[in-house]
């Protein structure tokens, strides 16, 4: 599918209006209602009460000295035509084996649906058309989902290829390289990286390395997104989007034809060090606007504390070996030669800025700090802080005590309040291992020459270099098996790291989501409809569950299943369809008639309703008035906010749960799904997920971006309950 392989920085990107995918000569046959859905189009990014349009232009330097001039970054050097995948940080449609599916109540969180089947094996032409036609194969429900026999079609059917891609030998090409290879030392000396920090910070590096922080930027889904509201936005989107997922690129000024491969590694960061701690003004909510102080390791930085071990250390700088200026020379561990009280790191000021957004026409996209704001947390004292970077994971439990930085390898100083910097949330990475998450190692090779490492082939392994298959080809640097052995420690260590992280993420997630045992509120008996429900709860007092970016409109619902004593599924409510998207009026499936509609699914996402002037309000995955603008650009409102307490035409349909509040989620089990006495197991699991299949395509993802989303899929609150029917 062309639209799938979109560059996203390509300057084709910023000038056209529409996505691809919405056109595609394959989707005459899809349904009017999904199509509509589908062709809703963009959020409208831009400062809340702007009261100007914001025309799109490349933004080049201000700075002479800035590397980033128009002279190196001009259309001449801007790649052109169809972009190749890899920059979708995911590298070639590497798919070549399915996952063992796991049972409801085992250890394995990337399991199948509740029956235990695959959720992630299959084939497919990674070409087939994303929105119309079933390009995952199979019925996802298999026989009578109430009386017959139990699915077994994998829902995800068809992500991937049985066969190891060979890619082809790359064109060798004249085009001088997009970047100034000096570019790197120029940013050091201004915009520190992580990796410079990790000398003396090892651990928060470590912490940091993993986390949905330093994801920001090198998020595939993140870019695909983001390209897809400059398309159709003709550009007016303007930076909106890079001011909080790559502050450090948002001040250097790199335009959008620079891929972010491209870019220095500390634009690679994200939300980097220097995002926090070389800021000194409080920004409140100003919708991603800061300024990060420019100046080198040896500058000084912010901090919660008074700096007190640092300049002790300062004082022994000899005694350590350490340098506190550029102009030294010789051996030494460079260090910053000051430090200032940053009051707003001590509260949840730093955070608003980022958390707290307002989209055009006026909607609040991120909402966590006003739902924290407006919660029982904020009203005794607890900060974001406490929860996110404490101890144990969504808990205010304290902090970890240790030694804040390591001198000549040594700790230094006596142990201290430790705020860790994973971030704790329940994000996870679909990006390529060797790319994400950060890791020193990996510097050896560039991220372009990581996207070729095929990572699911096996490529480094015992098993596959002592049988490589015939003909298969290695691109460079991966022609010698002692290179490949060698990248392969660094995907193993990735990976295990990014398991980590995802298995926070299911604690932070169950810090907050409880699900009671099932209530019957009939008796069960042959023959007859039971209704059932469950209580689930949000335990925490910090916030809504979800919460966070409703524009990417996470998903976390309840998945129940029911077994007879024969051992069939005879029910289920929250199982996917057969393009893993939940069976509600955004499934094609359910619209085609090919699975029925799950009347009783109980899904706490947002989702936006727009009405189009005239009509009933209709579910859309980005709000947009598409039908009434040939031309799509940000404009202000015509009518104030103030007045409907909603933007005009727009609304959120927020489904989410208030904290230390509860819903119940009812459900009728048909009579036919009791036909035989004897016992049955009725299991539950809650599913987070952070993207829906639709919304995945709509913005053009790749068949191995929606691979991994969904084989990443954190499970939580499983519990299984036995009863008798007579």
């Amino acid at each position: 599918m062309e639209a799938a392989q979109t560059d996203l920085h390509s300057p084709k990107g910023c000038c056209q209006g529409a996505i691809t995918n919405a056109t595609h000569p394959k989707s005459p046959s899809r349904p009017k209602l999904v199509s509509s859905l589908l062709f809703a189009g963009v959020m409208m990014f831009s400062h809340l009460g702007s009261t100007a349009v914001v025309s799109f232009v490349l933004i080049r330097a201000a700075a002479a000295q800035n590397p980033y001039d128009a002279s190196l970054l001009g259309p001449q050097n801007a790649p052109s035509g169809a972009p190749s995948s890899d920059d979708d940080l995911l590298g070639n449609d590497l798919l070549a084996e399915n996952l063992p599916g796991e049972d409801l109540l085992g250890g394995d969180l990337t399991g199948g649906d509740l029956s235990g089947d695959d959720l992630l094996g299959g084939q497919a032409s990674p070409n087939d058309d994303l929105l119309g036609q079933n390009l995952l194969g199979g019925d996802a429900l298999g026989d009578d989902l109430l009386g017959g026999g139990a699915a077994s079609d994998d829902p995800l059917a068809g992500m991937g290829s049985s066969e190891p891609i060979k890619p082809k030998a790359p064109k060798k090409s004249n085009q001088p390289s997009p970047t100034d290879p000096h570019v790197g030392l120029w940013t050091e000396g201004s915009y520190p990286s992580a990796d410079t920090c990790r000398a003396c910070h090892p651990k928060h590096y470590d912490e940091w390395s993993a986390s949905s922080h330093a994801y920001a930027t090198l998020s595939p889904m993140f870019h695909r997104f983001e390209q897809a509201i400059t398309e159709l936005t003709q550009g007016t989107v303007g930076v909106f989007c890079m001011r909080c997922h790559s502050p450090v690129a948002t001040q250097l000024q790199i335009p959008r034809t620079v891929s972010m491969l491209d870019q220095p590694a500390v634009a690679r960061e994200g939300v980097t060090c220097i995002a926090c701690h070389r800021i000194n003004e409080h920004y409140g909510r100003s919708n991603g606007d800061r300024r990060i102080e420019p100046g080198d390791i040896h500058a000084p930085v912010g901090s919660g504390g008074h700096g007190h071990g640092l300049y002790e250390a300062l004082e022994k700088a000899g005694k350590y070996k350490l340098k506190t200026h550029e102009s030294q020379t010789g051996a030494g561990q460079k260090i910053h030669n000051g430090s200032f009280f940053f009051e707003p790191l001590t509260k949840t000021d730093v955070c608003v800025s980022c958390h707290q957004v307002a989209v055009h026409p006026g909607i609040w996209l991120e909402v966590v700090h006003g739902q924290y704001r407006a919660g029982p947390a904020s009203k005794r004292g607890v900060s974001c802080q406490d929860c996110h970077m404490g101890a144990v994971p969504g808990k205010d439990l304290g902090y970890e005590e240790c030694h804040m930085a390591e001198l000549g390898g040594k700790p230094y100083g006596k142990p201290s309040k430790h705020s860790n910097h994973t971030f704790w949330g329940p994000g996870y990475s679909i990006a390529h291992p060797g790319v994400f998450p950060h890791n020193p190692k990996a510097k050896k090779y560039s991220p372009r020459q990581w996207l070729t490492f095929d990572d699911r082939a096996g490529w480094g392994t015992k098993t596959f270099e002592d049988n490589v298959p015939q003909g298969t080809y290695f691109p460079e640097p991966w022609e010698e098996a002692d290179d490949r052995i060698d990248a392969r420690k660094v995907i193993d260590e990735n990976i295990a790291k990014a398991e980590r992280k995802r298995g926070v993420a299911a604690m932070t997630l169950e810090s907050a989501a409880k699900v009671s045992a099932p209530v019957f509120y009939t008796t069960p008996r042959i023959g007859v409809p039971l209704r059932v429900g469950y209580r689930v709860d949000n335990a925490s007092d910090g916030h809504n569950l979800p919460t966070g970016s409703l524009g990417a409109q996470p998903q976390l619902w309840l998945n129940a299943v029911l077994i007879d004593p024969t051992g069939r599924r005879v029910w289920e409510t929250g199982y996917l369809d057969s393009n893993a998207d939940l069976a509600d009026m955004h499934s094609v499936d359910v619209a085609q008639g090919r699975v029925p509609r799950d009347k009783g699914l109980f899904n706490l996402q947002t989702k936006f309703l727009i009405n189009n002037v005239r009509g009933t309000d209709r579910e859309a995955a980005l709000p947009l008035n598409y039908s009434l603008d040939q031309l799509v650009f940000l404009r202000p409102g015509a009518v104030p906010v103030s007045v409907l307490n909603h933007p005009p035409l727009i609304r959120m349909e927020a489904h989410s749960i208030a904290p230390l509040d509860h819903r119940m989620a009812k459900y009728t089990i048909p009579a036919s799904a009791f036909r035989v006495p004897g016992s049955y197991r009725l299991s539950v699991r809650m599913r987070s997920r952070t993207e829906p299949m639709y919304f995945m395509r709509l913005v053009g993802s790749t068949p191995d971006m929606m691979r991994r989303m969904n084989e990443n899929m954190i499970d939580i609150c499983h519990s299984s309950h036995t009863f008798e029917v007579r």
